[in-house]
């Protein structure tokens, strides 16, 4: 996975050690400043930029993952193909292209900006808050998952109607109906109107 000057910062062999920081932003998504990963989720939470990406297979089903265990927000809810937050002065795009190989294995096809959405989420289970200014990405998945196990507890590829009984059956993150719901325009755009999103 090719490298920007943002994720270099984060590729040093003490990384582990390294706090992760965040971009705090303001309401139009101007950056503002940088905190702490975790504290910046601790309620009432700090608005900071985030991305959404929503990959689909050759039959316009979703790839959906369960959060792995281990994971300190959300653990073993089903929620997007990938979600999380771009380094400081990382590119969304970049920071969504990054994540989602780390993650799934996989170098996403077609990957297209799809808006952006801001919202309020505060999770009863830990206590922390998601209070993000959310970029939305859409794209293919046409390549062999090999998701990391630290990451990822399972995937699915699911269809609109498997994923509203899916949804109403099992846990998902609290995020995912609301930036599924900002992505859609985009979505059908992708996978046709036969798909059903």
């Amino acid at each position: 996975m090719p490298t920007t000057p943002a994720t270099a910062a984060h590729s040093s062999s003490n990384a582990a050690a390294d706090a992760i920081m965040l971009e705090l932003v303001d309401e139009s998504g101007t950056t503002i400043g940088t905190a702490e990963k975790l504290a910046a989720h601790q309620a009432p939470g700090q608005l900071h930029r985030a991305f959404s990406v929503f990959l689909f297979d050759e039959r316009g089903r979703l790839l959906l993952q369960r959060r792995a265990l281990g994971k300190y927000h959300s653990p073993g809810v089903w929620s997007n193909t990938c979600c999380g937050h771009p380094y400081p002065g990382e590119a969304p795009f970049a920071a969504a292209a990054r994540r989602t190989y780390e993650e799934l294995g996989i170098s996403p096809s077609l990957l297209a900006e799809a808006g952006t959405v801001r919202y309020n989420h505060p999770d009863p289970v830990s206590g922390l808050v998601e209070q993000e200014f959310n970029h939305l990405f859409v794209g293919l998945a046409q390549e062999q998952l090999r998701p990391d196990p630290e990451e990822v507890g399972e995937t699915a590829f699911v269809s609109a109607e498997e994923l509203a009984e899916r949804h109403a059956a099992a846990p998902f993150s609290a995020w995912f109906m609301t930036v599924l719901d900002a992505a859609r325009p985009a979505i059908r755009e992708l996978t046709g109107p036969s798909a059903g999103w």
